[in-house]
């Protein structure tokens, strides 16, 4: 159970019922995180219109790569919640979701391509405290991923980590979107 409790749909007023119905049908369930954020009306919206902003937005890097990159800062940061969803997401997306029993390993896994390692070294980096990033790295990246490829995962990676630490701080745990999460929590 989360610190603060979610919203229910009675009290999330009319146009959060409706949001709330919205999100129930396509995702099987209202997001915890998302519930637990209409306590805020302002930043449930905000982080509503960003979020939905930042998926459309966000078509430089190939999916599996900005995917992989954001599933393990979640592994890293310890959010199940994060590693729950975004496991339901890469599947509904139709990546390959049996790998990421694997990620581990990923430096030297067959796997992951040379751009997936690239890009979760990065958010290794990036989520590390402090940050391990390097200037040869960010080259190595934008070398790969050109500047636009760059800033998106860089982006995307940041974005999980506030949303994995603000899970986190708050006690949402995984709601069981998907049970190939438990792939990940269950490695050594």
């Amino acid at each position: 159970m989360p610190r603060v409790p979610a919203v229910t749909e009675r009290d999330a007023g009319p146009v959060g019922r409706l949001v709330y119905r919205m999100a129930r049908r396509r995702f099987g369930d209202v997001p915890e995180p998302f519930a637990v954020a209409r306590h805020h009306r302002k930043l449930f919206w905000a982080g509503l219109v960003s979020e939905l902003a930042y998926e459309k937005a966000s078509t430089v890097l190939p999916a599996p790569v900005r995917e992989l990159a954001v599933y393990r800062t979640a592994t890293q940061v310890g959010c199940s919640w994060c590693v729950d969803f975004g496991t339901m997401l890469q599947r509904l997306e139709g990546l390959d979701v049996d790998r990421l029993r694997h990620i581990d390993s990923y430096a030297a896994d067959p796997l992951y391509s040379r751009q997936e390692r690239l890009a979760i070294a990065y958010a290794d980096a990036m989520t590390a405290t402090p940050t391990t990033v390097t200037d040869d790295q960010v080259a190595g990246l934008e070398r790969e991923f050109g500047r636009a490829g760059l800033v998106e995962l860089t982006h995307a990676i940041a974005l999980e980590n506030m949303r994995a630490r603000s899970n986190h701080a708050l006690g949402i745990t995984d709601q069981g979107f998907d049970a190939a999460c438990e792939v990940r929590l269950n490695s050594p």
